[in-house]
């Protein structure tokens, strides 16, 4: 029989692509998810959905009681932004759902957790490409709800009072972009808040000088590293960038943009603000790891994924 996997925020961006390719793969598969900023339409049919927050104890108890084998928990509020306008409600989710889908794991005797973290941990960092055993400075109360809910999973995975072999491996994923990311929340990542600004014929916006650079890695390369992961003993116990080492500044991105709708800096309003608290100069992942421990590595250069979204996201604003 097929393992059963529960997928919290499977209805979301990454998580609805990852819970496609477990069903491509075979198995069997349970989402959970609040629909905060998940979309139904987006859970493959194959897979039972099961609306629920990760902050309700008693509703995450009902789904353990169903049998899981593993969690990919992918859950969470995922704005820097939302981050310092709400950080009761980001510790909440990050940080105390995280510890509620963990004490579900012990109880239930579940061997294996995958875990969303983010690339936010490393703040600015002063090493890019940025490996996994730079020091975690997260500049950003979301960086600091991501790297708290990533070292009490791990920090679990090694307690010696278990009667079971619990297993954790942490994604610290950079700029996920694709299908299915929201075009209208305002607080999702920098390349789809410009598709939608161009899409509505908004001003595009920029913060700080527009050097800060950003490590874009495709949804389906995501998806990939995620499932590669699951049955591979070599990622018990790591934390593992994915994204591409190759980086790209927010002006450049914005001329790509308006490039791919037909328009430039002269024919688009483009305007200039002050940065953001939280804003990260610097972000470019290196990737051997991923490399060496899953055989994984980027297949998609951003040019032609972008320009993929980009068709995508025309055909939803027409609907």
């Amino acid at each position: 029989m097929s393992k059963h996997i529960l997928v919290t925020g499977g209805a979301g961006f990454i998580g609805s692509h990852i819970t496609d390719l477990l069903i491509e793969k075979g198995y069997r598969v349970t989402v959970f998810d609040n629909e905060s900023t998940g979309n139904r339409d987006f859970v493959n049919p194959k897979a039972t959905f099961i609306h629920g927050d990760v902050r309700d104890e008693s509703a995450l108890a009902e789904v353990f009681k169903t049998g899981i084998d593993v969690v990919l928990h992918i859950a969470g509020q995922a704005s820097i932004r939302l981050s310092f306008m709400h950080p009761e409600a980001d510790l909440n989710v990050n940080t105390l759902g995280t510890i509620n889908v963990i004490k579900q794991c012990i109880a239930h005797k579940v061997p294996r957790l995958l875990f969303a973290s983010s690339m936010t941990i490393y703040g600015t960092p002063q090493i890019a490409p940025t490996p996994e055993t730079a020091y975690p400075a997260p500049v950003s109360y979301y960086g600091v709800t991501k790297y708290a809910a990533e070292r009490y999973a791990h920090i679990t995975a090694t307690r010696k009072d278990l009667d079971f072999e619990f297993n954790v491996t942490s994604f610290r994923m950079f700029n996920v972009y694709g299908e299915r990311q929201s075009l209208t929340n305002a607080y999702q990542g920098v390349f789809a808040i410009f598709m939608g600004n161009v899409l509505r014929g908004e001003p595009i916006n920029i913060h700080s000088d527009g050097e800060q650079s950003r490590d874009f890695v495709h949804v389906r390369d995501v998806a990939r590293a995620w499932v590669e992961a699951i049955d591979n003993p070599r990622s018990y116990g790591e934390v593992i960038n994915i994204g591409t080492g190759r980086p790209i500044s927010v002006n450049r991105l914005c001329d790509l943009v308006l490039d791919a709708f037909g328009y430039s800096r002269e024919t688009y309003t483009v305007k200039h603000h002050p940065a953001q608290p939280g804003d990260i100069r610097v972000s470019s992942a290196d990737v051997d790891k991923a490399k060496t421990l899953l055989d994984w590595q980027p297949t998609i250069v951003f040019e032609d994924g972008m320009k993929e979204t980009i068709l995508w996201a025309k055909g939803v604003m027409q609907k």
